[in-house]
């Protein structure tokens, strides 16, 4: 007797649909970007830029941020988590999770896309070689501003590793949580840096768009290499 053959097209239909939808929004991120490329480089965004830094900060003296002091000093520490130390830990904390799972195709693959994305990092600060915002800053910094990499890099290591570690799952529930929280983090260390003084915020604009596209086409490459038995497949799916 000959089984009945199951349907596959409504699971083809839906992949195909979250590819289109990913490059979608990775198109998107990186058009903001070369659009606030352009008008950085002809400075057209520059009075935008001021009026929302300065928003932020005491109107009787623009050396201090609006808030209480314990927000000041949140702040401050919230930004570390956007520096190289504590980005470079994190990720060797990841990668070594992903080596005690017996992932280590992903492990490598890990490693190879949080690398290359603070490379781009840095060749885009040399590239436009922005002045930092002329108020008194309240961490220290030496690099050029645009495009912010605390924003970029935090975006590049955090929704990398976000979906990088929700493609060894299967259970939706742990994949939203894993990116939720790579987002939030993003999220929150870049606000730090306008906060702060130390970034425009078209800086910082533009590194999440520049991270968030990478990560995702990430997400996107590692999926097709997982389809193809080049990555190892989420935890608990057959075959």
């Amino acid at each position: 007797m000959r089984l009945p053959q199951l349907n596959t097209a409504p699971h083809r239909h839906h992949a195909e649909s979250y590819v289109l939808v990913m490059f979608f929004l990775s198109a998107a991120a990186l058009f903001i970007f070369l659009s606030l490329a352009s008008e950085v480089r002809e400075g057209e965004i520059l009075a935008f830029d001021r009026w929302l830094l300065l928003a932020l900060r005491n109107t009787a003296d623009p050396a201090v941020p609006v808030g209480p002091s314990w927000l000041r000093a949140a702040m401050i520490e919230l930004t570390a988590l956007g520096g190289t130390s504590v980005l470079t830990l994190i990720t060797v904390a990841a990668t070594g999770y992903l080596l005690a799972a017996r992932r280590a195709s992903m492990a490598a693959f890990l490693v190879l896309t949080v690398a290359g994305g603070a490379a781009a990092s840095t060749l885009l600060k040399q590239l436009f070689a922005r002045s930092r915002p002329d108020v008194q800053h309240l961490v220290e910094v030496t690099s050029a501003s645009f495009p912010s990499g605390h924003a970029m890099n935090s975006a590049v290591t955090f929704l990398t590793l976000g979906v990088m570690l929700a493609r060894t799952q299967t259970s939706p529930a742990i994949r939203i949580y894993l990116i939720c929280l790579a987002v939030i983090l993003t999220m929150t260390i870049g606000l730090s840096r306008v906060y702060l003084g130390v970034h425009w915020p078209s800086d910082v604009i533009a590194g999440w768009c520049v991270g968030g596209a990478w990560a995702i086409l990430c997400s996107l490459a590692a999926r097709t290499l997982q389809q193809r038995r080049a990555l190892e497949p989420p935890q608990g799916a057959g075959g």
